[in-house]
């Protein structure tokens, strides 16, 4: 399977019907195999779900064996925007390949990531012309308020948790997330972990499988 971004790809065992997809974003200076370890978990109760974990299309300058969807070596807010739209373009036609190799469309495909995988998977599902399943995001943030507001056009049902110890993104950007999306309609649930850093404890883990347990049908 050839796409556009190099990716762990996890399939269903026993060559079960693939129904749904689960695309995992990694962080900064990770990989589609660090993000690839939620699904070790989350098959098993998921048997037609195909898991694909995508690395950035750049190398991260602070991590040569990592990657990212955009850089954070400049601190200027248009800088990261407009990386992050570069990142967003290729993300979409990623997900076009996705959907047409396993005839999905956008209703049966859950986008969940971590920290800047998470905020480009709340920029991608909130800016697509066709509603995804669900959104699913650890540890992020909305990148730009008011340029997603103006590009907003669909509103998934969305699911941040965040460490309320996380020293790398702020906590309280998960309550500004959670104020911007209610007040743009978006369904949106929140868990604050306690004493938890910038990662993914079991605990989160296990929110987030019973949350798209939830969404996705295996019918």
């Amino acid at each position: 399977m050839t796409f556009c971004l190099n990716s762990k790809i996890i399939t269903p065992e026993n060559n079960q019907q693939i129904k749904n997809a689960i695309i995992m974003l990694h962080g900064y200076g990770g990989d589609g195999n660090d993000i690839s370890m939620l699904s070790m978990n989350w098959k098993r109760y998921l048997p037609n779900t195909i898991f694909i974990c995508p690395n950035g299309h750049e190398i991260c300058p602070i991590n040569p064996s990592g990657f990212q969807w955009f850089d954070l070596t400049k601190e200027d807010p248009i800088y990261v925007k407009e990386q992050s739209f570069k990142a967003e373009k290729i993300l979409k036609k990623f997900i076009d390949e996705i959907k047409n190799k396993f005839n999905l469309p956008s209703s049966k495909i859950c986008l969940s990531g971590f920290s800047q995988g998470c905020m480009m998977s709340i920029n991608l599902g909130l800016t697509s012309d066709e509603k995804f399943n669900c959104i699913v995001g650890f540890s992020g943030k909305i990148i730009d308020h008011e340029d997603l507001k103006n590009r907003k056009k669909s509103s998934p049902s969305i699911l941040l948790i965040h460490g309320d110890s996380d020293q790398v993104v702020s906590p309280n950007f998960m309550l500004e997330a959670k104020d911007f999306l209610i007040r743009n309609n978006v369904e949106i649930e929140t868990h604050l972990i306690k004493n938890c850093d910038h990662h993914i404890p079991i605990e989160a883990s296990s929110l987030a499988l019973n949350y798209i347990l939830k969404k996705i049908s295996n019918d």
